[in-house]
């Protein structure tokens, strides 16, 4: 998000000199922080959609100046204005929908010039049960960095406490779970292959042997407070991670202190560099090393909210619907032959809101683009690290070559296909990949010899791979073990969708024999990826079903 937050200093070069607050002045910059939508608790609209906004406005009275008016407590339209601490409600009701919208303005305590805005909005549309809540917090701020600890706003909190919030099926609480017991456990399994889980999973693991055996090293209480709306928090205990290894592989799990975030959206067959961010427990006996490992989690559940849900459809802004309450009272002056002067007044206070929420719009496609960059960015850079460590990778095989060590020459062999995709990730990382087909298959893989398909994957590792960087010679029916050749796949080519390019898979390894029993038949799909240097397994280790097999 720092990326996000570089100023538009405007190149001044006046011919007279300006007063110091002139010449000093930094321009506004507001940008969003966090959202949150979430389903209200199903039931009688009055009782839980009304009860949701006398949350709402209990909280707003305590943020904003003076006594609210009557209009408030009646749910209707009203403005309450003062400088930096202005509190609005838009309320559209129709046959259809009734939309309750309010915006409020709250000064910083601790930082001169920074407003913070946040729009709460509750819906309930009349042919639906459900109930929806949403809120967006932004800021205004002349800050080169806006240097805070994200935090959802109370109400948030007061909300989850009464009447309820939902997401994706999930009761939203303020509080971490502990996954200590075994229906703890199926249940958090559960939850992380949820597809229709809607929050990220932050999964505090809890470190062995330490006089913290029932603690992790974060501090889990002020995490889920923090992230309650955007992020479950759950600690992870030893056994559990032991189990999440187990059945996810060590490359998708998470223990010994370490923090996880599982992104909806999690499968089994996971790619473990794919984005479901580890966070290793470097330093955090450390209080400020601690503190910047829970901000850098708390980044990564409120810019999530913000990338991941929609304005315009999945949330509304309170400017959007105040344009159509202001389009509303136009059209009843109108209807009712109000003078001349009373409709220009009424389209200026619009086209004035108009010109608002343009510039909203262009600050928040600023926003994205400064995400965009910054991805950008972070991707050129590792690109580039990738290849330097490609290199080096190359650089230390060849001088082991060279003394005359052979490259993986006391590996040990995986024992099943639980172990495989670890195996793979462990030994093999920067010169063979699973791709995620692959990963599934190895699920229910049949195929009774499991070293021999690792000592295959070894030839990819090695002598596929050497000869693809080289340039050298062809390894058409090269073989690999008496009656293991790779070869190509004639009839059977397919392609793939790799790191969001197609990529022709035209070669695979395969043993003799015509049989398709996959308990005996070996087939390892396979293409060179010229980006990151290594072979990419498509699929493996049984045949692929294709219109031409």
């Amino acid at each position: 998000m720092k990326n996000g937050e570089r100023m538009m200093n405007a190149n001044i070069r006046p011919s007279v000199s300006l007063p110091e607050t002139a010449r000093t002045r930094k321009a506004v910059r507001e940008q969003e922080i966090l959202r949150v939508v979430a389903d209200l608790q199903q039931g009688d609209r009055q009782q839980i959609v009304f009860a949701a906004r006398n949350e709402i406005l209990r909280w707003a009275q305590n943020k904003t100046v003076g006594i609210l008016p009557q209009e408030a407590w009646d749910f209707k339209s009203f403005e309450q204005l003062s400088g930096g601490r202005s509190c609005s409600v838009v309320h559209l009701e129709t046959d259809e929908k009734d939309i309750w919208s309010l915006r409020i303005e709250d000064p910083d305590k601790t930082v001169a010039g920074r407003i913070w805005t946040t729009e709460i909005n509750t819906y309930s549309y009349q042919d639906e049960s459900v109930h929806r809540f949403t809120l967006r917090l932004s800021a205004s701020t002349t800050e080169s960095f806006l240097k805070i600890e994200p935090h959802v706003p109370g109400i948030v909190r007061q909300v989850i406490g009464s009447p309820g919030l939902w997401s994706g099926g999930f009761h939203l609480i303020d509080r971490p779970i502990r996954i200590n017991t075994e229906r703890a456990k199926e249940l958090f399994f559960n939850a992380l292959l949820n597809p229709l889980r809607k929050l990220p999973i932050i999964a505090l693991s809890i470190p062995e042997g330490t006089s913290q055996s029932n603690e992790p090293l974060l501090d889990a209480k002020i995490l889920a407070q923090a992230c309650a709306g955007i992020a479950l928090v759950v600690i992870v205990a030893p056994n559990i991670s032991w189990a999440l290894t187990e059945r996810f592989g060590k490359q998708l799990s998470v223990y010994s202190g370490a923090a996880r975030v599982y992104l909806p959206g999690f499968t089994e067959d996971a790619n473990p560099f794919g984005g479901h961010e580890l966070l290793l427990p470097y330093g955090w006996d450390q209080p400020e090393v601690a503190t910047q490992a829970l901000t850098r989690l708390r980044w990564i559940a409120a810019n999530g909210s913000v990338r991941r849900l929609q304005l315009g459809t999945d949330i509304l802004a309170f400017s959007s619907l105040k344009a159509q309450e202001l389009q509303q009272r136009q059209l009843a002056l109108q209807n009712t032959g109000a003078t001349d002067r009373e409709q220009l007044d009424a389209a200026n206070i619009r086209i004035e809101l108009l010109r608002g929420q343009l510039q909203e719009s262009q600050n928040y496609e600023q926003q994205f683009s400064d995400f965009h960059q910054a991805a950008e960015q972070r991707a050129e850079t590792a690109e580039a690290q990738l290849r330097a460590s490609t290199f080096r990778v190359q650089q230390l095989l060849s001088q082991l070559e060279a003394s005359g060590v052979v490259p993986d020459a006391g590996i040990t062999l995986p024992g099943n296909w639980n172990d495989f995709a670890n195996w793979c990730d462990v030994n093999l990382a920067g010169r063979v990949i699973l791709a995620s087909q692959a990963r599934r298959s190895l699920k229910d893989a049949e195929f009774e010899d499991v070293g021999l398909a690792a000592r295959c994957l070894l030839w990819l590792a090695n002598e596929y791979r050497t000869t693809k960087i080289d340039g050298g010679r062809s390894l058409r029916d090269v073989q690999i073990e008496n009656g293991v050749l790779n070869a190509h796949c004639g009839n059977d080519a397919y392609q793939i969708d790799w790191q969001g390019n197609d990529h022709d898979v035209e070669w695979h390894v395969k043993n003799g024999g015509n049989t398709r029993d996959p308990v005996r038949c070996l087939r390892i799909y396979h293409f060179w990826d010229e980006t990151s240097q290594q072979a990419v397994v498509a699929s493996m280790p049984a045949h692929r079903r294709t219109d031409a097999s």
